[in-house]
């Protein structure tokens, strides 16, 4: 056998040795290299070694390129055998024929060298090594179709990847590998790469891999870029090429990042983020791998990016040791050895990126985690946040630059922030240790970080996030550190150094106030403690430290800002859930106890301490001793707590006793420790302490405690009544009237000493009685001293009920005297109305009466006087009035005293001030039941019982007929004053029996005011009755309810009245509307007619009372709303008929705010479960909404808006389905509405409906109606002049809104019957929804400093980013061939009618957006449209025209060649007909669009394109020209492009060098220049022949602007050397141009023509043309000498030449002159004669123009006649002739000597030049010998110096 495989192999490498040429070669190779390489399996050594032979041989025959190897075969073998050896060669071989391929044929082994790729690699790494490297060359070669074409779509199938996905991820895996490599041979891992990865695409190790410039190696970037255009194409499905199409987004290489973004938008989609397969590549690509051979961390902006990404997915917090590795890696400053090469730096951009992203990633681990992740990771994680900020320098920072500090402090605030959110979530590890180490951190970082402001609110946000983790109860070891940590924090001091290494920069009590009022519950005294401390500093504290502090001390701001958690509230008894207040004793304790800062027992006039917080403290431990005493009443805590406290202990009867028992209870239980005590003591303290700042809170606080306690417990303070005596002096009269009043009540106390009673009652009489003589401040004094002094007897004389009166009887008489003198004579009003109290306060105690005033003074005189002032609105006056009345015997004959002091009360009514007629009332009822009357409940405030007063029986009762006769008066005043009077009697006295047996009677009264226009009567009606309901018993009110209905009944006479059905009721108030919608009495009857419970009128009476009266008598109150149907007769009856809740549901969506509100209180009384109420009376409910949405009340109809949008929202579309359409209708008749609240009730409600009709689209829910038929429903109106078109501005934002919506939730199979017509009127809505004054801001643009351009550019921004441009792309997302079709026609409408700049650049817009992503179906019409942009981009709008052009482009794409021509032809014909400038410039944006956006349409039919835009972009109109030129540099390859379309270009010109159109002609001239021009100098004969005849004629004519670049591309022409120009008629012609051309008298032109002369001159140096050049330049040279003035020469507008033209000119003219001198032929005389001449003009003009530019040319000009001579004279002896010329020519060297150091270094070459002829003339050397010798002797130039030099050399060489 071994013989047989040997004989084989034998013949085989005979055959091979015997092939005589390659081809042979090759056939053989093809044929037997396979199967010979097979034989490397063969069991046998000496069979392998002999094909191993036969390879060596091959080898070495096989290097010529021309040898095709059987690369498909092996590559076939190599996959389908697995032995090592094979495949070795296999490749070998492969690796050296496939660059020999064509490319189609290389392409034609994609699919095997991809098949099985991943198996291979499995098999040997190192052969698929080169097998990846293979798939890249044949990237490299492929031209991928476009994207979305049906071979993109096929490719896949193509490649085999639908059968083999694991081949296709394991070349999207290997590509994104090769993104991230960089060759790098310093390195063997890299980032995101292992060893192992890295040699693979080394092909382990193969140093010439990646080197381009050797044969076989390639370009990295170039490899990447085509192996992700692979990956871009359709071969790869999304969810493979996520990853490494990842990679390439976040590449620095834009050409690769572009297409990965591109790829991602797509990819993104595709895969899920939750899905671990996806997760763990991407933090293994973060982090790297560990171990030698690992793979290094991402670079950093990969990093950035990956955790952008991160940021996305939920189920990436579950990596918890990644993600704390992510963090560590990322913050710690020292590099580690695995990620040494990856590190990132302190500073930088990249680091800066880093963090920020590793902070939110941070934040979105502690937002999304759920409890266990982030509890096993936030630990670690604030530990590497501390160490990173203390890394930093803590809490100062280590020296930083200015830049590097605002780097830092960026990053360092957001540290901050992490380690608060972070805490938040892991609040038992983190927070809620017993010391509390980390909130004690963060409180001493916002006290002393100083690195800025940027920092301090990062901190701040932490402490803030950190507040939530105290929301629960503390354990009593964690309260007392909180407590401990926020008293220290309250007390800390900027400035102070606290020991701890740093100095406190920044105060920290707001946080610690904070703190204490969120995180310690409001019975913590400790907290109170703090709010306190922090009021301390009053004024000069921050205001906002100020008001959190006031908010601690309120239990209503409490809870709001602490309001019980949801997962607090089940199972929690109420106790526990109340907030409960602090102990009284323990906050007396903290507060005031023994050792305190204001401890009880200190001397009271001493200063106090944080006199600031002193009555704030005081008032609240007083409100908290009320409270504790009214524990039992539960009262609710609202905004107004200690008003609302202080109110029901004045007013109710029942509060007050409570507290006056409670308080009487601890003085007798604990006596002088006592709270009440306690209070009094502090209080009178601060009323008296040397600083009055809390005297007004103080004394206002101590008037209400001592009037409330019990004698004993005032026997502590009542030994310093003397101290009061500089309060009651004060200036501040609230101090003033509080203390007096304290006075009274404890001077009249049994155990006040005497000797200081009355001593201080001797100096107060003393200051009396001096009122006549007093001035300024004592006035004040002497209304103090009255005060304190009518108080003081009064109270004695409640206390003693005047018994033991002797020793008082003559200082009370003279007082009463006083008071009567004041009354009389005083004109102060000061006096007047302090004289006014005390005889109101002396008359209630007794000791004024009627019995007395009679007997020793002048009743009628002090009635009177009262009288007076009462009128005046001296509500003291009229008090006054009763107490004198309430002491006066019960005799009201006419005459006595007593009914004149009524009379006068009722004659008070002609005060037109509503608060004084209540003042009356009150007054009446206590003249009328004395002591009994309810108004006397507060008044009474010393411990002693009720006095007596004189007996009553008539007077209330007279009083009663005379205010209800008094009711039915014309007189609007009586009436109104009446009204109210009545309301008092029966507020005050209703609970006497003469009152409730006439409440029927009141009832009556009342009702006649409900007629009234006057709201106060209304108002004061509707109280009344409500009052009267309230105060019947049950059978008064049934039959109150009984004739109330029967008086409107008419079946019962019993209660008459003047009220009707209209009669308004409600202004402006509870239940105010003023529409004539529940305002009327009709109103009210409705709705209780709908409920059938009529004593519900009385109840809504209340609602009526809402003028500013009511709130400011507390005696009256606010009526709870939800004890209107307290009544449990409602509940039942509302149980069986239920017809209340269609009515009530609809009233509480009431346009009125007050209505709303009223009825949502009656709703939640009366409904329990709101929820199953609604569904059982659904039907009822929508009824009566769909019946009343169209009512004739505007109310009605508003209120049925919302209530439906209500209801639709809250229940399940089950529920309403029998209803949507009809609600849908009713909707868009309301939306029409002529009021405009319910038209915006409407659109509200059309809103939800949209917001309905959208779920349902995205669940796909039709089950009632057909999403189609619904939509056909709801497009028409959204797109009608009620929707988008409306004029209103909201409106317009919600059709917009909601058909963004729609669109977007659509389903294409719903959405797209609808798209042809939607599409066609967004585009033309487009612009309706611009700002009307836009187009008048564009006209007067300039007024407004921008240009109309800069405004069309803003609005074209906004069409770009218009929601409803986003709308109409994701339409054209639906369509199909179908709905396309059907699109073309309204959309053809659109871009045709269309107005405005927004509807006609999103035309542009849509079809630019058809053509990139909607090939396919817009291919059959792309034709159609083009045709049609093409006629757009002649508006008048610049911005208009751009965008079509660009469209025209994008179109092109899909157009046929034949409509692309017939485009360029539209072009050509615009440019090359059109007189308009603008036209040119449309042709050019149409052409460049072309060739940006169509690029390979372009540039197949470019022979038809190319020459027409070299002609145009010679244009000399700027605009036309730049995007012709864009245009040539972005498709032609090189300036050599031209002689490719040589002959089309000068053809196209030719046509238009004869054109009328002077600028086109001068195009055409300029397009052959620059053809010329193009050629690079080397102008063939053919190209010669082509160019000749256009350039003859271009150059001829006259002189224009711009033709001497014609002169200068003649010029270069004639420099060419071929036939053309070396025939010698072409030559004479030339020679004719050029000197025609010179001669011409235009002074711009003339030195360009010059210039040519001396350059052809040179060029032609076997002519002599010195004579004509001389007749040429001399006289030119002549007449600039002159001056410019002289010279004959054309010039625009007859300028001058400018300095700069004429030096040009004379440069070139006198370089022509020196250049014609032709040595060669001439004989000695007359090249003599020649430089003679020249020379002539030479010197002159080196002396008359001392020009640089002239001095250059000539000498320039000098040294190349010297050349010539040199040349011409080489070896001979200079002639005499000559000699004395050049003698003559070394003194115009001399002239440089003046001039710049580049002028003297051109005379020094032009030297050298004539030393070299100088060898056989002594003359011209000792010429030039002496030039030097002086040239050098003031020379400093070292460059010249050296020239010179070499001047001597030549000199000396010669």
């Amino acid at each position: 056998m071994e013989a047989k495989e040997l004989d084989l192999v034998g013949k085989v490498e005979l055959r091979i040795a015997l092939t005589a040429s390659d081809a042979k070669l090759e056939s053989i190779l093809n044929t037997y290299l396979p199967p010979v390489l097979l034989k490397l399996a063969s069991d046998h050594v000496s069979v392998r070694n002999k094909v191993i032979a036969i390879c060596q041989h091959v080898n070495t025959r096989i290097k010529a390129p021309s040898i095709i190897l059987p690369v498909a075969a092996l590559l076939k073998q190599y996959k389908e055998n697995a032995n090592p050896l094979i495949r070795h060669f296999d490749i070998l071989y492969i690796q050296q024929g496939l660059p020999r391929l064509s490319v189609s044929e290389r392409l034609k082994l994609l699919p095997t060298v991809v098949s099985g790729i991943n198996k291979n690699f499995e098999e040997s790494a190192r052969h698929t090594s080169s097998l990846f490297n293979m798939l890249l060359k044949l990237t490299n070669s492929m031209d991928l179709p476009p994207r979305g074409s049906a071979e993109d779509l096929t490719l896949r199938n193509t490649l085999g990847f639908d059968e083999n996905t694991e081949d296709a991820c394991f070349i999207a895996s290997w590509i994104g590998k090769l993104i991230l490599y960089s060759p790098n041979p310093s390195s063997k891992r890299l980032p995101g790469l292992t060893t192992e990865e890295c040699k693979f695409l080394q092909l382990y190790d193969k140093t010439d891999t990646w080197l381009p410039a050797i044969p076989g190696g390639m370009n990295i970037v170039d490899t990447k870029v085509a192996a992700v255009r692979f990956l871009a194409s359709g071969a790869f499905s999304d969810t493979e090429r996520f990853l490494p199409a990842f990679f390439a987004a976040a590449d620095p290489n834009s050409r690769l990042s572009d297409i990965g973004d591109d790829m991602m938008k797509r990819a993104v989609s595709a895969v899920s983020l939750e899905d671990d397969l996806v997760l763990a590549p991407l933090f293994r690509s973060y982090l790297g791998t560990r171990g030698t051979d690992g793979s290094l961390p991402a670079r950093v902006n990969l990093q950035v990016r990956l955790l952008a990404l991160l940021c996305k997915s939920k189920r990436a917090t579950l990596y918890t040791s990644e993600n704390t590795q992510i963090v560590q890696e990322g913050l710690t400053s020292s590099p580690q050895a695995h990620v040494i090469s990856s590190r990132v730096a302190d500073q930088g951009l990249e680091a800066l990126k880093l963090r920020t992203q590793i902070f939110a990633y941070v934040n979105w681990l502690a937002r999304m985690s759920d409890a266990a992740s982030i509890d096993s990771v936030a630990p670690n994680l604030v530990s590497h946040l501390k160490d990173y900020i203390e890394g930093q320098g803590w809490p100062a920072c280590h020296g930083q630059t200015s830049g590097q500090r605002n780097e830092l402090a960026s990053l360092r605030s957001l540290a901050y922030e992490c380690i608060g959110v972070l805490a938040k979530c892991s609040a038992e590890k983190l927070i809620l240790d017993e010391d509390l180490h980390l909130l004690r951190w963060l409180f001493d970082s916002l006290a002393a970080d100083t690195v800025g402001k940027e920092v301090t609110l990062g901190i701040e946000q932490a402490l803030s996030s950190v507040l939530g983790a105290f929301g629960g109860n503390l354990s009593p070891d964690i309260a007392e550190s909180l407590e401990r940590l926020l008293l220290h924090n309250i007390q800390r001091q900027i400035g102070a150094d606290e020991g701890a290494g740093f100095a406190i920069v920044r105060s920290t009590r707001f946080a610690a106030v904070r703190y204490a009022n969120r995180c310690l519950p409001f019975q913590n005294v400790t907290a109170r403690w703090i709010n306190i401390l922090a009021l301390g500093q009053g004024a000069n504290e921050r205001k906002e430290i100020l008001e959190e502090a006031r908010k601690g001390l309120d239990p209503y701001w409490h809870q709001i800002l602490n309001p019980i958690k949801p997962e607090f509230r089940g199972g929690e008894t109420l106790e526990k859930l109340s907030y409960q207040l602090p102990r009284l004793m323990d906050l007396l304790e903290l507060l005031f106890g023994k050792g305190s800062v204001w401890n009880s027992m200190r001397s009271p006039k001493s200063a106090l301490p944080m006199a600031n917080a002193y009555g704030v403290a005081v008032t609240f431990c007083c409100n908290i001793l009320y409270s504790e005493c009214l524990s039992h009443a539960q009262l609710s805590i609202n905004d107004d707590w200690d008003r609302h406290l202080s109110t029901i202990i004045r007013n109710d009867e029942k509060s007050r006793k409570t507290v006056r028992d409670r308080l009487h209870a601890m003085a007798k239980d604990f006596g002088a420790y006592s709270a009440p005590e306690t209070l009094l003591r502090v209080a009178f303290n601060g009323t008296v302490a040397a600083d009055s700042s809390n005297a007004i809170s103080c004394s206002t606080s101590l008037l209400q405690l001592c009037s409330l306690s019990a004698d004993a417990s005032l026997r502590g303070i009542v030994p310093n009544i003397t101290l009061l005596r500089d309060s009651i002096l004060s200036s501040d009269k609230t101090v003033r009237e509080a203390s007096s009043h304290v006075f009274g009540i404890l001077g009249s106390h049994s155990d006040c000493p005497p000797n200081q009673l009355r001593n201080i009652l001797k100096e107060f009489d003393e200051i009396c009685k001096g009122w006549r003589q007093a001035v300024g401040y004592t006035y004040l004094q002497i209304h103090g001293a009255m005060l304190a002094t009518a108080y003081y007897r009064s109270r004695r004389a409640l206390r003693t009920q005047m018994t033991d009166w002797a020793d008082e009887a003559t200082k009370v008489e003279g007082s009463v005297e006083l008071h009567l003198e004041i009354l009389n004579d005083a004109q102060d009003k000061t006096l007047l109305d302090v004289a006014t109290v005390c005889v109101n306060e002396l008359s209630m105690s007794g000791i004024i009466s009627t019995s007395i005033l009679a007997s020793k003074h002048d009743a009628a005189n002090l009635t009177e006087s009262l009288t007076k002032s009462a009128r005046k609105g001296n509500e003291n006056a009229v008090k006054a009035l009763g107490s004198i009345g309430m002491q006066s015997a019960e005799d009201i004959g006419e005459g006595t005293t007593f009914r004149k002091i009524l009379e006068a009360m009722f004659d008070l009514h002609e005060v037109r001030e509503p608060t004084v007629q209540f003042t009356v009332g009150e007054a009446l009822s206590c003249a009328a039941v004395g002591w009994e009357s309810k108004a006397m409940i507060a008044v009474l405030d010393v411990d002693t019982p009720s006095p007596a007063t004189p007996p009553r029986s008539i007077t209330l009762p007279w009083i009663l007929d005379r205010t209800l006769e008094n009711c039915n008066t014309t007189k609007p005043a009586l009436r109104q004053a009446s009204a109210i009077w009545l309301l008092c009697l029966v507020e005050y006295c209703s609970h006497l029996s003469i009152v409730q047996g006439r409440l029927r009677e009141c009832q009556v009264a009342f009702k006649g005011f409900l007629a009234d226009r006057d709201s106060l009567n209304q108002e004061t009606a509707s109280r009344g009755l409500s009052l009267v309901y309230e105060r019947g018993d049950r059978e008064l009110k049934n039959d109150l309810v009984r004739d109330l209905v029967s008086s409107f009944t008419g079946s019962s006479v019993n209660m008459s009245g003047t009220i009707s059905a209209e009669t308004q009721l409600f202004e402006p108030g509870a239940l105010p509307t003023g529409d004539g919608s529940i305002s009327t009495y009709k109103d009210i009857m409705s709705l209780a007619a709908e409920v059938g419970n009529p004593s519900l009128v009385y109840k809504f009476m209340s609602l009526a009372a809402n003028n500013a009266i009511w709130s400011s008598r507390a005696a009256f109150g606010r009526f709870g709303l939800s004890n209107i149907f307290s009544d449990s007769s409602v509940d039942g009856y509302l149980a069986q008929n239920p017809k209340l809740y269609p009515a009530l549901f609809r009233y509480r969506f009431d346009p009125n705010t007050n209505v709303r509100n009223s009825m949502n209180e009656i709703w939640t009384a009366l409904v329990r479960e709101p929820t199953a109420t609604i569904d059982q009376h659904f039907d009822s409910i929508m009824g009566d909404l769909l019946k009343n949405i169209l009512g004739k009340e505007w109310r009605q109809r508003q209120a049925c808006c919302a209530a439906i949008s209500d209801l639709v929202q809250s229940r399940p579309a089950v529920k309403y389905e029998k209803y949507i359409g009809e609600i849908w209708t009713l909707t868009f008749k309301v939306c029409d509405d002529i009021k405009d609240s319910v038209r915006t009730a409407a659109m509200a409600l059309a809103r939800v409906l949209v917001g309905v009709l959208t779920r349902g689209l995205e669940a796909g829910d039709s089950s009632t109606q057909s999403a189609g038929a619904m939509l056909e429903h709801v497009l028409p109106f959204l797109l009608s002049p009620s929707g988008l078109e409306s004029p209103a501005q909201d409106v317009q934002s919600f059709s917009l809104s909601a058909i963004l919506q729609i669109i977007k939730k659509s389903d294409k199979a719903v959405l797209r019957p609808f798209i042809p017509n939607l599409v066609g009127r967004l585009v033309l809505l487009l612009s309706s929804l611009e700002p009307e004054g836009i187009e008048y801001i564009r006209l007067r643009a300039e007024q407004y400093g921008v240009t109309g351009q800069q405004i069309d550019d803003a609005r074209l921004s906004g069409v770009r980013g218009s929601p409803m441009l986003e709308a109409i792309e994701r339409c054209l997302d639906f369509l199909d061939e179908v709905s396309m079709q059907k699109l073309r026609k309204p959309l053809e409408d659109a871009i045709i009618t269309g107005l405005g700049l927004p509807t006609r650049v999103g035309g542009s817009r849509i079809l630019v957006s058809l053509s990139t992503r909607h090939n396919l179906i817009f291919k059959p019409h792309a034709n159609h449209f083009l045709r049609l942009a093409r006629k757009q981009v002649l508006d008048r709008n610049e911005t208009i025209s751009a965008s079509y052009s660009a469209a025209c482009g994008y179109l092109a794409r899909l157009a046929s060649d034949d409509g692309i021509l017939e485009v360029v032809g539209y072009c050509r014909k615009l440019y090359l007909d059109s007189d308009d400038e603008r036209h040119r410039v449309v042709a050019g944006e149409i052409v460049l669009a072309l060739s940006k956006y169509a690029t390979d349409r372009f540039n197949a039919l470019a022979t038809d394109i190319l020459p027409f835009v070299f002609l145009a972009k010679q244009d000399s109109y700027e605009r036309a020209k730049i995007p012709f030129q864009d245009t040539w540099n972005e498709s032609a390859g090189g300036s050599r492009t031209v002689l490719l379309y040589m002959q089309e270009i000068v053809q196209l010109a030719m046509q238009y060098l004869d054109s009328p159109r002077w600028a086109l002609k001068h195009t055409a001239a300029f397009t052959v220049a620059e053809a010329i021009n193009s050629t690079g100098g080397e102008i063939s004969d053919v190209i010669a022949q082509i160019i000749w005849p256009a350039l003859d004629k271009a150059v001829d004519g006259k002189t224009w602007e711009g033709k001497e670049k014609i002169l200068q591309a003649f010029i270069r022409f004639v420099r060419a050397d071929n036939t053309i120009t070396r025939n010698e008629t072409t030559k004479a012609r030339i020679q004719t141009i050029i000197l025609r051309e010179s001669k011409r008298k235009n002074a711009a032109y003339c030195q360009h023509a010059l210039r040519c002369l001396s350059e052809y001159v040179e060029l032609r140096d076997s002519i002599h043309l010195a004579t004509e050049v001389y007749e040429i330049a001399a006289p030119i040279i002549k007449e600039l000498l002159v001056g410019p003035e002289a010279m004959d020469y054309d010039m625009q507008s007859g300028d001058l030449p400018s300095k700069t033209m004429k030096e040009d000119t004379l440069a070139n003219a006198q370089a022509a002159l020196l250049r014609s001198i032709n040595p060669l032929g001439l004989t000695n005389q007359d090249l003599s004669t020649q430089m003679s001449r020249a020379l002539g003009l030479t010197m002159k003009t080196l002396s008359e123009n001392g020009g640089r530019n002239v001095h250059n040319a000539i000498y320039e000009a000098e040294k190349s006649l010297f050349q010539k001579l040199e040349k011409t004279l080489k070896g001979q002896h200079l002639p005499e002739v000559l000699e004395a010329v050049l003698v003559e020519y070394v003194r115009t060297l001399c002239k440089s000597m003046d001039q710049v150091e580049q002028t003297r270094i051109k005379a020094a070459e032009a030297a050298i030049m004539l030393a070299s002829l100088s060898g056989s003339s002594q003359h011209v050397q000792t010429a030039l010998i002496d030039w030097i010798s002086s040239a050098k002797t003031d020379e400093r130039s070292v460059q010249v110096q050296q020239s010179l030099d070499l001047v001597r050399g030549a000199i000396t060489d010669v």
